[in-house]
């Protein structure tokens, strides 16, 4: 049986736990202790830690299980005595806004101002670590630019580069601690010159040559190749240029996030009309709006007539959004925090060392074989009847109230909460149009209109996870293999990590443990995008 929520008389399957059981007691020793005591002095003790007999437990709080639309996501666990204390304030879903963060103010206060500087740039390394990600303070951030590297300066001693040296025939930057350098550079408030100098000028984070751009007004991405992929026909990064410093969602532009997309599409439409023998002759110079639309509709032609050779290919997008690295060692997210997309197509098949090959991995092919087996169990199309359950979900508790799952839509696309979350924020973004009367599958099916209320769609998921506090949002693409035709619809997903709730035990086993209903998340979503 195909353990998913959908079911083809268009509802969610939701599961009920209200357990009442008896434990046998198997203790040999009490350990009584006092804990404390209270104000007027009365002891706090442990007594009630040892029981003298079995331990009957009735009317436990109901946990709801939800099975994932998509069986490899796992299944969510809804606590409802979490989620009830929610469902009565849905703005409590949200995270305060982290504290101003000065270790020289506080240091000012006792020492001279040597003496500060001093302290900041020699803190011991999990110290600065910590300073590093969390000081809001911009020139306690130059002072520990300067502890970790050298800087090559102007008569006026504005940083004017990064010193570099050679070493065994490479050249290399002059820094002490590439992990601290790395979390100041990704520090917002440092200055822009010195993100500039550190970590944005092309070429200052490696030799990865910069195939595309795009520039409109104060909008300008670079697109870089990464060559060293093991992806064939490239792997590639859209960076917001140094001119259009984005380290912020809420710097992110409507125009800026076009740019973004577009380079995606940009490069995927050309590598496929190079496969197909129709590749534009256009070099040094994007590709307008119109060339793009009317080189995809060539593609989508030419694939149509047959007779190629052109292999199953799958796109591959993502995108971290969000840097963050702790005292202890560990890096918490993205790589950068300057806001980025890498993309890249997969290949249908793989060689094996005996020399036969096997399907390459694509996540949009898990959502193919959840399609084709539920085709079989049910008989009835997936994707209608997932979006036949949004249309009629009622409450994950019963209760009367907040129904609905959709954050935002218009005719193209539908921006929802799963009701089976896989992160406690978790966001979808879901392709309800059609395209010469098929659904879209993929970025090469869905035409201007379509790729536009992408675009928006996803700018608004992250604007309104934004402004309820998330920091490190991981967005991927589930698209459907090119030249199939299985009633694939193009899935985003958007995976907010929350501090409490970073990942471990349950989590690994696809175990999703959340404290509120996604009814009442939606609502929370709803109005932060008012």
């Amino acid at each position: 049986m195909l353990t998913t929520s959908i079911q083809p008389d268009g509802r969610f399957r939701v599961g009920r736990h209200t357990p009442s059981y008896t434990v046998a007691n198997l203790r040999e020793r009490d350990c009584r202790c006092t804990l404390g005591q209270l104000a007027d002095g009365t002891e706090v003790g442990n007594t009630a830690n040892f029981p003298a007999g079995d331990v009957t437990v009735a009317g436990t709080r109901t946990i709801y299980e939800i099975p994932n639309p998509f069986p490899f996501r796992g299944c969510t666990y809804i606590d409802s005595g979490w989620a009830d204390a929610r469902a009565a304030d849905p703005g409590s879903i949200r995270m305060a806004p982290p504290p101003q963060v000065s270790l020289r103010t506080v240091l000012d206060r006792h020492c001279s101002a040597a003496a500060v500087r001093e302290i900041v740039s020699q803190l011991p390394l999990p110290l600065r670590y910590q300073l590093a990600a969390s000081s809001t303070d911009s020139e306690e951030l130059t002072w520990l630019a300067h502890s970790c590297c050298r800087f090559v300066c102007a008569a006026d001693g504005t940083p004017a580069g990064v010193r570099y040296q050679e070493q065994n025939g490479r050249i290399r930057p002059e820094i002490d601690d590439f992990e601290l350098f790395e979390t100041i550079a990704n520090n917002q408030y440092l200055p822009d010159n010195y993100k500039e100098i550190m970590v944005l000028r092309p070429g200052v984070q490696g030799g990865s040559e910069i195939v595309g751009d795009y520039r409109h007004g104060a909008t300008e991405v670079f697109e870089y190749l990464r060559g060293n992929s093991y992806i064939p026909w490239g792997h590639y990064a859209a960076n917001c240029a140094p001119a259009a410093i984005r380290y912020r969602i809420a710097d992110l532009s409507d125009e800026d996030m076009v740019g973004l997309r577009h380079l995606y599409y940009q490069r995927v439409f050309v590598i496929l009309a190079d496969r197909l023998g129709i590749a534009p002759e256009v070099r040094r110079r994007r590709l307008s709006g119109e060339e793009l639309e009317a080189l995809r509709q060539a593609i989508v032609a030419r694939l149509a007539a047959g007779n190629t050779d052109v292999e199953a290919f799958a796109t591959l997008w993502g995108w971290n959004f969000g840097y963050d690295f702790s005292g202890s060692g560990y890096r918490l997210h993205a790589s950068h925090q300057m806001i980025h997309q890498q993309y890249a197509l997969v290949p249908q098949w793989v060689d094996d060392a005996d020399g036969s090959v096997f399907p390459a991995y694509c996540c949009g092919d898990l959502v193919a074989e959840v399609v084709a087996r539920y085709r079989e169990e049910y008989h009835s199309d997936f994707f209608n009847d997932y979006l036949l359950a949004l249309a009629n979900n009622t409450r994950t508790d019963g209760g009367t109230g907040r129904q609905s799952l959709v954050v935002w839509e218009d005719d193209r696309v539908v921006l929802f909460v799963p009701k089976a979350q896989v992160s406690q924020w978790e966001l979808q973004l879901l392709v309800k149009a059609d395209c010469a009367g098929k659904p879209v599958g993929n970025v090469v099916e869905a035409d201007t209109s379509v790729r536009s209320s992408i675009d928006t769609g996803m700018l608004k998921a992250q604007q309104v996870l934004a402004r309820l506090g998330a920091t490190m949002v991981t967005s991927i693409e589930y698209a459907k293999r090119l030249g199939t035709a299985n009633g694939q619809r193009l899935l985003y997903a958007f995976l907010p990590k929350l501090p409490w709730s970073m990942g471990g035990f349950s989590e690994a086993q696809g175990r999703f443990i959340l404290g509120h209903y996604p009814e009442d998340f939606a609502e929370a979503c709803r109005r932060r995008l008012d």
